[in-house]
């Protein structure tokens, strides 16, 4: 029998209530301790959802000797501080994307993660879904020949005005948001070595939040991705290989819910097959990894992760200035 470990909630945004404490509570692996609100009244409508304690404040959550992990839904702009307190107190950290603001705070996060031996995890949960294996096995068996392009599209319908992710006060905007998707698959799909070469960003003139934009990135052999991102758009979820033979186009790249069948598209010249994918729940997948981490002590992959995803999201920023 594997050993438990305890884990907390730091938060309580609706992906937290909707996905991931469920998925939590269904890896017997994990057991979960405590719901943490900057009231005890949210913390309270939580916890009794989950059958585990309420705490008000999260300074009390980190006071607790008893958590060994904390799951954290905070906005991007409450990271820094948060997630350093929580490494500080010993607690290993799974934080909703985008982790940092920055890649300074990025790099501040990890070295004390390496100092405290713990691990630091970027929850971009898409990468835990099965439909990518099948996209590469046909990689592997080089169904689609040399890979030429690499294209992502992640973009959505406006939100409702008060939505956290137009204030950029918070940590705000697609940078942040829906840019983080399509930057994380293009390293997941095609690796580290992709550098960004050109981007923009659209700001809105009256807060001054980035609202859409787009990079180009290059990997120093003749490969390239174009990566589109935004709010306020009709919804792309998507990514495309386009190589030398064929094409592979995964329709439902970054968001499947647990019972929705994706489709993997391959043409060829003269040719085109659908691929439904059987539906998986990559919120479970990213649990698990969280916990494979931790105990099989595999930090290391997950420090570069958070510093490569900073990093390039930095440079998108600054080459749209």
């Amino acid at each position: 029998m594997n050993k438990k470990l305890n884990i907390a909630v730091m938060g309580c945004a609706t992906i937290a209530e909707r996905s991931m404490i469920p998925a939590i509570l269904s890896v017997p692996e994990w057991n979960l301790v405590a719901v943490a609100s900057r009231t005890l009244e949210k913390a309270e409508e939580f916890a009794s959802q989950f059958n585990c304690e309420a705490v008000a404040g999260y300074e009390n959550l980190l006071l607790r000797d008893d958590i060994d992990a904390i799951y954290m839904p905070l906005p991007t702009g409450l990271h820094h501080e948060w997630i350093i307190k929580c490494l500080e107190a010993g607690k290993h950290v799974l934080a909703e994307k985008s982790i940092a603001y920055d890649y300074q705070s990025a790099v501040k996060m990890v070295e004390l993660a390496r100092e405290n031996k713990l691990v630091l995890m970027e929850d971009f949960m898409f990468q835990y879904h099965s439909q990518h294996d099948f996209v590469f096995d046909l990689l592997r068996k080089n169904e689609i020949g040399d890979i030429r392009i690499f294209r992502a599209n992640f973009g959505f319908p406006p939100l409702p005005k008060n939505n956290f992710r137009y204030d950029d006060k918070v940590g705000g905007g697609a940078l942040l948001d829906a840019a983080g998707y399509v930057v994380r698959a293009t390293h997941f799909v095609l690796g580290d070595n992709f550098k960004v070469k050109a981007a923009n960003l659209y700001f809105d003139p009256e807060t001054g939040t980035n609202l859409w934009g787009g990079a180009f990135l290059d990997n120093g052999e003749g490969v390239s991705a174009q990566l589109g991102f935004g709010f306020d758009h009709f919804y792309q979820c998507n990514y495309e290989i386009w190589g030398s033979k064929g094409r592979i186009f995964a329709e439902r790249a970054f968001t499947p819910k647990a019972d929705y069948s994706p489709l993997i598209i391959v043409e060829k010249q003269g040719e085109r097959k659908e691929y439904p994918m059987q539906p998986d729940n990559h919120f479970i997948g990213s649990v698990k990894e969280f916990y494979r981490a931790i105990v099989e002590e595999h930090q290391e992959k997950h420090y570069q992760e958070v510093l490569l995803q900073s990093r390039t999201l930095e440079d998108i920023r600054e080459l749209s200035v």
